[in-house]
């Protein structure tokens, strides 16, 4: 365990929870499942085989099958003139991996010679989950169920974070799921710089001792490059390690030389001080690295956001900030240790959809109402640079450019490095946009649907006529009608709208919602009843009861 390069909580949590199901299992208690997440090369796999062998636990792993066996009869009856070629000969994944985990639970693995038999308690892994599962999560859902209710050892499941919006943590375990199953979720986090520079200098001291002639000891200056290029994953930073120590690759010799020489030469060149010397370096480095076995860095929304927002800055002194005139002199800012526009892109996301989070959570970070008001008129710019359709793919990065500075810039309370103005921690949340254009697509589908008589698209429907039949009441139209007409064509008499609820922003979770498929425009009209409405549209309710209602609302509006 001390050689994991992995934080000691998340090694704890990991090894309490096996041996609470394992050990301390009850005789009657079903199956567990253990879920761990993170991101590629942080020591999920890793940490659990080291803690199974230390606990004495077997490993019992499913690995999708590779190969189908054929014989030439085979590949004959399929392919022949005569065949009608329905299927191979061959069991579903599914069907395979259900017969595994009932074989896994009902039988020990082999006793390979030399093996001790004195402990039979074991595990199931699975880390490469079958196709299927992911075109049909029901399928493993089932199969999760009846495992719990007749297993009698934990399954672990090990599924590394992706960040391009499609997770399949959430596809193959639902909230729902996991609540129901009571699967626990355990999260690792990417490998901190300082673990990683003791695991490198570890390995780059034992494979110099060993093999002295074939391969060379970095420099720190080289380990430090290779861990700020391979962000937080040390399976790329080993084996970028392996490939730069061998002394064969007299190319790569020579790039790690020029490069560093150039770098240097670079940093001495510069006349400022010696944290200036220091950032630039960094920087210079961040880029070497890149062509080094390094990874392309990314991050979650979450934290991507929580940059912009707080935006950590390096102290300047004064006599080496640039001095501005006196009329600009309440522009004068320190050093932001980021990029904005590397935030956005290292996010995965359109400079658009950005925006959309940033509008909506720059607020809560706010102290001074005059900087919410320049913040707002630097998110409005970037709105317009991406309000021309045909130019939009273009403009899209100079809008976040302009939206991210902006809101930094704007912020006076955390305008130098030693300021820690602001509203402290605060969660975020998603755009309110994405539940109000939810909303919308769903009324023009039922708009469309309930009224496809009048032959008007749904735009014209909700503005121009229901606000009309609205106001005439007529009673004559089915419930489903009025009621949509009650929600949608009549304005509420409140004197205080209320505010949306929020949804909270987890810290792994994509930007862009699943909105309902298709163009309200392009629906087909179709007469709609009730009971095929979406379920967020009001359901109908007795016309004598809505004409009632009618009354009283006219009332109260008299009396006012």
């Amino acid at each position: 365990q001390n050689d994991l390069a992995v934080q000691k909580k998340k090694i704890e949590e990991v090894e309490a929870w096996l041996k609470a199901h394992i050990f301390q299992r009850q005789p009657k208690q079903g199956g567990s499942v253990l879920l761990l997440t993170g991101p590629p090369g942080c020591g999920k796999t890793a940490t659990l085989q080291i803690l199974a062998r230390d606990l004495g636990l077997q490993i019992q792993e499913w690995t999708n099958p590779l190969s189908l066996d054929f014989t030439k009869e085979d590949f004959r009856n399929i392919f022949g003139y005569d065949s009608n070629f329905h299927a191979f000969p061959s069991q579903a994944q599914a069907a395979l991996f259900q017969d595994f985990l009932l074989r896994a639970n009902k039988y020990n693995k082999l006793q390979m010679l030399g093996e001790s038999s004195e402990n039979d308690k074991k595990l199931i892994l699975v880390e490469d989950i079958p196709n299927q599962f992911y075109r049909d999560p029901s399928s493993l859902h089932e199969i999760l169920r009846s495992f719990v209710r007749r297993s009698r050892c934990p399954l672990v499941f090990i599924i590394s974070d992706n960040f391009s919006g499609d997770s399949n943590q959430r596809s193959l375990f639902p909230a729902e799921i996991v609540e129901e199953l009571c699967i626990c979720n355990i999260s690792f986090k990417p490998v901190a710089p300082t673990n990683m520079m003791k695991v490198l200098n570890r390995i780059a001291a034992a494979e110099a001792s060993m093999n002295r002639e074939k391969n060379y000891t970095p420099d720190r200056s080289s380990l430090e490059l290779l861990c700020r290029g391979c962000s937080g994953d040390i399976r790329s930073a080993i084996n970028s390690l392996q490939f730069s120590s061998t002394k064969d690759c007299s190319l790569e010799k020579e790039f790690w030389s020029k490069k560093k020489k150039s770098s240097t030469i670079k940093c001495e060149e510069t006349g400022v001080s010696k944290v200036r010397k220091k950032s630039k370096c960094d920087t210079s480095g961040d880029q070497e690295i890149q062509a080094i076995g390094g990874k392309d860095p990314s991050i979650f929304l979450f934290h991507a956001l929580g940059k912009i927002i707080y935006c950590k800055r390096e102290a300047v002194p004064e006599a080496e900030c640039p001095q501005l005139p006196a009329h600009l002199c309440q522009h004068r800012r320190d050093t932001l240790l980021i990029q904005p526009e590397d935030i956005v892109e290292r996010s995965h996301m359109s400079g658009s959809t950005f925006n959309l989070y940033l509008h909506q959570n720059y607020v809560d970070f706010f102290s001074d109402i005059d900087d919410v008001v320049r913040a707002s008129e630097y998110l409005s710019t970037a709105d317009v640079l991406c309000s021309n359709w045909s130019t939009q793919l273009v403009m899209e990065s100079y809008s976040a450019s302009v939206a991210t500075r902006g809101v930094i810039h704007s912020n006076t309370s955390r305008a130098f490095a030693h300021q820690q103005g602001g509203m402290g921690f605060r969660p975020l949340h998603k755009p309110q946009w994405f539940l109000i254009n939810k909303k919308y697509l769903e009324n023009c589908l039922a708009a469309k649907a309930l009224f496809s008589s009048f032959c008007l698209p749904p735009e014209c429907l909700q503005t121009e006529l229901l606000p009309y039949l609205a106001v005439l009441a007529n009673p004559m139209r089915n419930q489903a009608q009025i009621a949509f007409i009650q929600d949608v064509g009549r304005l509420p008499l409140k004197r205080h709208f209320g505010r949306l609820q929020l949804e909270a922003l987890g810290d792994k979770e994509p930007g862009v919602p699943e909105l309902p498929p298709g163009d309200p425009e392009a629906l087909p009209c179709s007469p709609c009843s009730g009971s095929e409405l979406p379920s967020s549209q009001p359901q109908p309710v007795a016309a004598q009861a809505l004409l009632q209602d009618e009354e009283l609302r006219i009332e109260e509006y008299d009396s006012d």
